[in-house]
């Protein structure tokens, strides 16, 4: 069995997507958002005490990208891993990982300086200097997007999943009115799967039984 920890719409999602993509059996144990303060017993299973956080058996992860990767890679008849030996191979794991390392991170600066610190401590210029810097980044999206309905290998992949985060963040911080054409159109592709439907409810129904706030994590105030 898969067990993952997870707070409404954190980074954890990104594996929570991909386990109702790959409509694999799992265990959804919900934390209250930061888990680090307000579940501290968390820090036993995880001491960084962040989500994600995925146990199968020995396996033990905590990065949301390299987790996706695993998940494709298990189940390859999914279709949503792209092989070494195939060409789109490198364009892959390029995109999976700049989801998280370059779409995700500057979002993380505006959310703790404009959301997550106390007023006295929030930088309203980090904050626009990270908007910047993601809506700059998210071109590449926009050009890839050019060629193809997704981003590599001219199919729905995992990396699709990774990126897909980062624009569901960014629609919580209200920047999605800036995306191009086509990414605001990728962006309404991804949300009409199953799978991350699937994965919108299951966290909420999750959550309510679990006795967890349902606030999205990237709403959260001080």
């Amino acid at each position: 069995m898969i067990h993952l920890y997870h707070c409404v719409s954190a980074r954890s999602f990104r594996p929570l997507w991909m386990l109702e993509e790959l409509q694999l059996p799992y265990s959804l144990h919900m934390l209250p958002f930061p888990p680090r303060l307000k579940a501290r017993s968390f820090l036993e299973l995880n001491p960084l005490g962040t989500v994600p956080l995925l146990v199968q058996g020995d396996v033990r992860m905590t990065e949301s990208a390299a987790i996706c990767q695993y998940l494709a890679a298990a189940h390859p008849d999914a279709g949503l891993d792209v092989r070494p030996v195939d060409p789109a191979y490198g364009a892959y794991l390029n995109w999976l990982h700049l989801g998280e390392a370059t779409l995700t991170f500057p979002q993380t600066l505006v959310l703790r300086y404009g959301r997550f610190e106390p007023r006295e401590r929030q930088q309203p210029q980090v904050v626009e200097d990270y908007r910047r810097w993601f809506l700059a980044r998210l071109r590449a999206v926009e050009s890839a997007l050019a060629r193809s309905e997704y981003l590599c290998a001219e199919r729905f992949t995992a990396a699709d999943v990774s990126v897909g985060y980062a624009l569901l963040l960014a629609e919580h911080l209200g920047l999605s009115p800036e995306f191009g054409e086509r990414t605001l159109l990728y962006w309404h592709r991804l949300q009409q799967r199953p799978g991350y439907q699937r994965a919108m409810a299951a966290q909420i129904e999750a959550a309510e039984e679990q006795d967890v706030p349902t606030t999205p994590a990237p709403d959260t105030r001080p």
